[in-house]
């Protein structure tokens, strides 16, 4: 049987905004320690060590290959009952991943070969523990969280992780400076206890009896393969990895180009290239919070359903990349800031509705995959983040040895990236196609 996103739901009891701010703490805590490896830690590594930008490029796509094991980690989790001492125990390990990446780092500065061999494990640890903690963490908010309120208590969690991101990386910024290794290491440790501590204390009996956590008995488990492939022999869950993989792709892939593009072709500073990045993560916002308002279940009726807001956003999506095609074209004489405020609303509207249609679909039908089926899409996202990136970055070189004139050449790659934003709008027209019944709405 096909499990839409029309289908009644089951589930007895719903989180109440105090407990979806608390999982949303646990989100902020598991992005702390991550922009601490991704952002701080590459800084570092390109800037005061004047390592190549590749080393931690490679690093980063680990961690999120690594991530391949999302399925595997959703389904322990789903046979377990309790998903909070996986929470617990992956935010654990991605503690000591992350505090193991910053002595990895400043081990780089003495002895470069062993810093990278160390820094290769700690990113593995990271990626591993980002697989446990939020492949748990998500298919829990998808089984707590009403119908009506996914869209918006979607917002709520990922909002407060990029107020997660923002705070660690203002706080690293202020006491790191002037760069020490000593300082990497404290601040790192520093950084990892306190967001253990947070996730512990958030996540402190929120998972109760109310939600009917059940541990699996010997005599129901099923192998993980056979799982596995029970859900994928479902074509709407098949619709929706691809489109989950082709939309994030297409969403991270503009991610290493879209500011040299700026600089090259418009002549930014670093300062305006800079200004252009937090242009575009402020339509991010307000494309979330947009589909938050209208995604509620009183205004879902006339703004339209979560498969309307992945459709169109793809869309505004692929027509906001087409603009970034023309302002190669036509060699800077474009609104660029204004084509990327709007290239962010729209990925912000398309990202959110996604994830709350994931945490819908986890749960239509019942059956105690919510684990699986979450770490299914959750690892095709994190592959999809880490080729997207590393061949987005690949593309545009190919791209300028081929075309002499440099806008010609990134205007192929955002033409490509388009493309790819149609494809995926295709996709998810696809995933609600056997609409029954008048919650079709939602």
């Amino acid at each position: 049987m096909s499990i839409t996103l029309t289908q009644p739901l089951f589930q007895s009891s719903t989180f109440g905004w105090i407990s979806i701010v608390r999982l949303g703490l646990v989100q902020a805590a598991i992005g702390a320690i991550v922009v601490m490896t991704t952002s701080t830690l590459n800084r570092i590594m390109v800037v005061e060590l004047a390592l190549p930008a590749s080393l931690p490029g490679l690093l980063v796509a680990i961690h999120y290959f690594v991530q391949v094991i999302r399925p595997r980690m959703g389904f322990e989790s789903d046979i377990g009952g309790k998903r909070t001492p996986w929470i617990i125990g992956g935010i654990s390990l991605l503690a000591l991943g992350g505090f193991g990446a910053a002595i990895a780092t400043t081990l780089m500065g003495f002895h470069l070969m062993l810093g990278i061999a160390a820094a290769i494990v700690a990113f593995f640890l990271i990626g591993i523990g980002v697989s446990i903690s939020g492949t748990s963490l998500l298919a829990l908010l998808a089984k707590g969280v009403s119908d009506e309120r996914r869209a918006a208590a979607a917002t709520t969690v990922w909002l407060m992780m990029i107020f997660g991101f923002a705070l660690t990386s203002g706080i690293a910024g202020k006491y790191l400076d002037p760069y020490s290794p000593e300082k990497v290491i404290l601040i790192s440790g520093i950084i990892s206890s306190a967001a253990c501590m947070i996730a512990v204390l958030a996540l402190y009996r929120l998972e109760g009896d109310a939600l009917e956590n059940k541990r699996v008995g010997a005599a129901q488990k099923i192998p993980f393969r056979t799982a596995l492939t029970d859900i994928l022999a479902d074509p709407d869950t098949r619709k929706f990895t691809i489109f989950i993989f082709l939309s994030m792709f297409a969403f991270s892939a503009q991610d290493l180009i879209l500011e040299p593009f700026a600089g090259m072709i418009f002549k930014y500073s670093i300062g305006e290239t800079t200004s252009l990045s937090g242009i575009q993560h402020s339509g991010v916002l307000t494309g979330m919070l947009l589909v938050a308002v209208c995604g509620s279940s009183r205004l879902r009726r006339y703004f339209g359903s979560l498969r309307s807001w992945m459709i169109y956003g793809c869309l505004a999506s692929a027509l906001a990349m087409f603009g970034l095609v023309i302002a190669g074209i036509v060699e800077g004489d474009w609104p660029l800031k204004q084509n990327v405020f709007i290239l962010g609303l729209a990925n912000g509207a398309f990202s959110i509705a996604a994830i709350a249609s994931m945490m819908r679909l986890a749960v239509v039908g019942g059956g105690g995959k919510e684990g699986v089926r979450i770490g299914l899409w959750g690892g095709a996202q994190a592959i999809a983040f880490g080729l997207g990136g590393l061949l987005g970055a690949g593309a545009s070189d190919l791209a300028r040895s081929i075309f002499t004139n440099p806008a010609w050449a990134y205007s192929s790659v955002f033409f490509i990236e388009a493309i790819l934003f149609i494809a995926s709008a295709y996709m998810a027209s696809l995933v609600e196609s056997k609409q029954s019944s008048a919650s079709g709405a939602r």
